[in-house]
């Protein structure tokens, strides 16, 4: 991304097999983020859009960089293991760095560049403890009490996924919001159909939490993958088949690591009167 040379607040397009966000660096702008700007950003027509909103920091803790994230609703996340790959690849393209060690919410996750414009990242343990998804009460988060049975799994968020014979047919957009804000997920859960292909593949639809139907999610893909593991229907090395594209993830002794392309599309910078129409 470019440093700040002009009025106004400069920004990047990226995307994971569309799954795109936008991102902010505030190693080069002092701009405040607030949900207000993000709502505004997120809208597709009097905006920019994005699915979510990404913002590179400096780490006092030793790592390369320290990334938060927002939803298109203006709500915080935890984690968002697509817009991890793309900035790691924007940030190992800028410095020709081949490793990168990355702050988040999640803990300090480890980026790899693995060639041909591939980009790994290792998203962490997943959180298989109920307390720690965090869901309403003590249960077995490998069959939750709830129509489908589906999978609860944390990914430094909240997901839920359900096994089904064919995902095309699931009406996701009506789907998705019913079993976001089900309350057994205090904090709302992001919402994936997955039709098993075989022993080392998966189909997997998706219903981000705050921001509805996504092409794809890196921490949603992680998760199913260890949903599906954990019931037995594949083993932990898996390609997931998302609306846009591919994602290898492979449930290892020291995290979940998520594999696949990224795009670094445009940079920018908002007008100071679009700025000011937010006040």
């Amino acid at each position: 991304m470019p440093d700040d040379p002009a009025p106004g607040l400069p920004f990047a397009k990226m995307h994971g097999l569309g799954n795109d966000f936008v991102v902010i660096d505030r190693r080069r702008t002092a701009h405040p983020v607030t949900p207000a700007l993000v709502r505004a950003l997120a809208d597709r027509h009097r905006g920019v859009g994005f699915d979510q909103l990404a913002l590179i920091g400096p780490d006092e803790g030793g790592a390369d960089l320290r990334l938060t994230f927002w939803n298109a609703d203006g709500s915080e996340s935890a984690a968002c293991g697509n817009a991890t790959r793309c900035i790691a690849r924007a940030e190992m393209d800028r410095t020709g760095a081949a490793r990168l060690a990355i702050r988040t919410a999640r803990g300090l996750l480890a980026a790899e560049d693995r060639g041909a414009g591939q980009t790994a990242v290792n998203l962490g343990p997943p959180i298989l403890d109920w307390s720690g998804i965090p869901l309403a009460e003590a249960m077995d988060t490998a069959e939750l009490p709830i129509e489908g049975v589906p999978v609860g799994t944390g990914m430094g968020n909240p997901h839920c996924t359900f096994f089904v014979e064919d995902a095309e047919r699931v009406p996701l957009e009506s789907f998705g919001p019913r079993y976001e804000h089900h309350p057994l997920f205090p904090e709302r859960t992001n919402v994936e159909v997955a039709q098993v292909l075989g022993p080392d593949a998966i189909r997997v639809r998706i219903w981000e939490r705050g921001t509805g139907i996504t092409l794809a999610s890196g921490s949603c893909a992680a998760a199913a993958a260890v949903a599906a593991a954990r019931r037995g229907l594949t083993g932990r090395a898996v390609s997931v088949v998302l609306d846009g594209g591919r994602l290898a993830v492979d449930w290892r002794d020291d995290g979940v690591w998520l594999t696949g392309p990224s795009v670094h599309v445009f940079d920018g910078v908002l007008t100071p009167a679009f700025l000011a129409g937010l006040a």
